[in-house]
């Protein structure tokens, strides 16, 4: 099992939903890095659960602890190491479907590859598994001050942000629980997801994020193009469905003489249908994409569905689910780029050597 994201600066995973901790290694962290501790807990406050009305309830306080390659609040250049403890599982909720794959879930996919799983909450499968990535973002956040990285929500289910990125105000995003910059949307899409939750039901949408502030010539031209590196982080997230950066499938209408990026003088370019990577490698522009989330895939209604010997069976999901996993995917989004991002940072500097 894959278990280690990045190159260079990677992160190495462990733990289940249920089980006693989460945490991973972090190598390839730069020395002498002041960290901003509070700054990284308030990234995984962003992810955890519980946190609003329409979010799942499971209360966890997600509270990190590092336990090796920092001392005095500065990187020491060793594997960082750190834990999340798990404090309010709730076993039993899934006890029903012990014997039961639950529909759209990876209850079937891992019990055929690895004949064993546990079910408990989906075990390593959970987004639990997140908070852990969260926590190499906010790291990796910190090694690159200079380069922002926002990332918000434009559309919960056929609700849309229409505003262009250029348009909006970033410091909005965390003012309302929805994490979208347009108060008027924000709402709508609130409430929303308070209907859909109310019937027992979920719903899905999509990520926008912006990366600014970044050099020219991050990215190979051949397999390690950014932008793919950038949609493998993406799609290696729970419920994840597509991913498109620049123009995205919107390009595939225009032409060639309207979708070319122009060039000033100083190389930047007059638009950006690029996306800020031309050729797999990044060009100085604003690099933005979108990433698309399915709904959630435990809804509270009885569904068909087969247990381990094949039988149809009816069963209806319990426990505490995210009626719409977007505002909880904000940071996850934005601490999978800037890994992305100073690790491709780092692969160009040891290729100038």
């Amino acid at each position: 099992m894959a278990n280690k994201f990045g190159k260079l600066f990677t992160i190495t995973t462990f733990g289940e939903s249920h089980g006693p901790a989460i945490g991973g290694v972090i190598d390839g962290c730069p020395a002498g890095i002041e960290l901003d501790f509070d700054a990284i807990q308030k990234e995984l406050d962003r992810r955890k659960p519980g946190q609003s009305k329409i979010v799942t309830q499971r209360k966890e306080p997600d509270t990190v602890e590092f336990m090796a390659g920092i001392f005095e609040g500065i990187t020491t250049g060793a594997s960082i190491g750190f834990r999340i403890v798990n404090t309010n599982q709730k076993s039993q909720d899934y006890s029903h479907i012990k014997d039961q794959y639950r529909p759209s879930h990876a209850d079937y996919t891992y019990s055929q590859k690895y004949g064993h799983r546990d079910y408990k909450g989906g075990g390593r499968t959970s987004a639990r598994e997140t908070a852990n990535w969260v926590v190499g973002g906010a790291i990796a956040k910190q090694a690159i001050p200079e380069i922002k990285i926002n990332a918000f929500t434009s559309s919960v289910g056929n609700i849309h942000l229409e505003t262009p990125y250029q348009e909006l105000d970033f410091s909005l995003i965390e003012s309302n629980i929805a994490r979208c910059p347009d108060a008027k949307k924000a709402e709508e899409m609130i409430d929303y997801i308070g209907q859909i939750k109310k019937q027992g039901d979920t719903v899905g949408g999509v990520v926008t994020c912006v990366i600014q502030n970044v050099p020219v010539g991050l990215g190979e031209p051949i397999f390690d193009k950014l932008h793919a590196q950038l949609g493998k982080a993406m799609l290696s997230i729970n419920a994840v469905k597509g991913f498109e950066f620049g123009s995205g499938f919107e390009g595939a209408a225009m032409t060639g003489s309207q979708h070319n990026d122009i060039f000033n003088a100083d190389g930047s370019t007059k638009t950006n249908y690029s996306g800020g990577i031309q050729g797999g490698i990044s060009n100085g522009m604003d690099i933005y994409f979108k990433v698309a989330f399915k709904p959630v895939a435990t809804v509270i209604q009885e569904q068909d569905t087969i247990d381990k010997d094949g039988n149809i069976v009816k069963m209806m999901g319990k426990g505490r689910h995210d009626p719409c996993v977007v505002p909880r995917a904000i940071p996850i989004v934005e601490a999978l780029a800037a890994m992305v991002i100073v690790d491709n940072i780092m692969l160009d500097k040891a290729r100038r050597i």
